[in-house]
């Protein structure tokens, strides 16, 4: 891999995964949303990573609901815009790249395979349910996949690569990354590449941290220097792995969407607390921390943009 200089830091701000009766603190509401990212933001994040969501904080596609978001964050700051690609399984393909394509981000998500990403077990653990629609929604993932086939990997880096965005490519299992290589072996990806580890979801590669030496040492076997890398776990090993890929000379990501905790037994209030958090781990292990344009640098994007439709992007 590519020995990080500076350690970009990545919030993924509510993602699609937790819901609300969980903790009161996941941000639901494109106000949310936005004060959450502008928090990260100013905690010491280079990169956002977005997902919309209803007031009720059921996952939204809707171009019009990123619209209360992204050019908010792009008027405040100079961060990295990261849109999902993933968006929930419960959505359409068209659905999952709406909010990328209408607003052409300098970064996307790409998980990199169809897979069985269950969370279920969230029902296990919500004794009280503050909506309808929650229970279904996180029981549903027990028996319907996330489907990405690689037509609709293929689909999506033709669609959106065109407009000049790059991929975090997110790799939930070893197989992920030789997918990832057929791909830059058909002249679709170009390095420098971003690879996110992802570990501890059901139906992925365990939060084991002999997992995420196994992905490094693969990816290099596959992809030389020509890739940064990054990782975060689910739950309650999301500080571990983000403190690991650091000392192995990778990036991090934290964020709600990933975990709800900031300790054993303590929910983190914001976001900006968990990027606080890791920010003084990275510092602590004597590396500097990575500006937006520092991000843009060493994952080679195309910088700042004005897109057709009058929106700054990053």
């Amino acid at each position: 891999m590519r020995k990080a200089e500076k350690v970009v830091i990545t919030t993924a701000v509510t993602g699609s995964v937790n819901v609300p009766s969980q903790s009161p603190y996941l941000p639901l509401s494109a106000d949310q949303v936005v004060e959450a990212a502008l928090g990260a933001i100013e905690a010491g994040s280079a990169v956002v990573h977005l997902h919309a969501r209803h007031p009720d904080g059921r996952p939204a596609w809707e171009p019009e609901v990123f619209a209360q978001i992204v050019p908010r964050i792009t008027e405040a700051t100079d961060a990295v815009i990261n849109i999902t690609t993933g968006g929930s399984s419960a959505m359409t393909m068209e659905q999952r790249l709406a909010g990328a394509t209408a607003f052409e981000p300098e970064l996307a998500s790409m998980n990199m395979g169809s897979m069985n990403f269950v969370y279920s077990g969230i029902a296990d653990r919500v004794t009280h349910w503050e909506h309808d629609w929650e229970r279904p929604y996180v029981l549903n993932t027990w028996s319907q996949p996330f489907v990405n086939t690689f037509d609709r990997i293929e689909h999506t880096l033709r669609t959106l690569g065109a407009t000049g965005t790059k991929f975090e490519f997110e790799c939930y299992d070893i197989g992920h990354l030789y997918s990832l290589a057929h791909f830059v072996d058909k002249g679709l990806v170009q390095a420098p590449l971003l690879i996110q580890g992802v570990f501890g979801i059901l139906g992925g590669i365990g939060a084991d941290h002999e997992n995420l030496e196994h992905m490094v040492r693969i990816a290099d076997k596959l992809f030389g220097d020509d890739y940064s890398f990054s990782a975060f776990a689910a739950g309650r090993d999301q500080m571990q792995f983000a403190t690991h890929s650091a000392w192995l000379g990778g990036h991090v990501r934290v964020g709600l969407e990933d975990s709800l905790w900031l300790g054993k037994g303590r929910l983190a209030e914001s976001n900006a607390q968990q990027v606080t958090k890791i920010r003084a781990v990275v510092e602590d292990l004597g590396k500097q921390i990575a500006t937006p344009d520092d991000a843009r640098a060493l994952l080679g994007l195309r910088g700042r943009a004005t897109s057709s439709k009058g929106s700054a992007l990053a």
